[in-house]
């Protein structure tokens, strides 16, 4: 990896949801209208090194990704053991 040293790091991750509608009227609807991440770290390294570091990570996460660039979502559905179609 790049051996860079952090003596401390915080982060946190914000997520702005909504639901609207209604269950009983078939008019549900819900979903995520913004994800804020804010990471503070603490380092004697260079700053070019942590920059290197925080970027690889973000480039890393599977979760962060997945929000930056949305892949499609397939399923299925069984009920009572029988292909079910909505």
């Amino acid at each position: 990896m790049t051996k860079t040293r952090v003596s401390k790091a915080k982060v946190r991750v914000l997520i702005h949801w909504y639901l609207t509608g209604s269950v009983i009227k078939g008019t549900v609807d819900s979903g995520c209208k913004e994800v804020e991440t804010h990471l503070e770290i603490e380092s004697d390294d260079d700053a070019e090194k942590v920059r290197h570091l925080v970027r690889c990570a973000k480039k890393g996460c599977f979760a962060e990704q997945m929000v930056v660039r949305p892949v499609p979502l397939t399923g299925s559905i069984k009920i009572n053991g029988q292909p079910f179609e909505l």
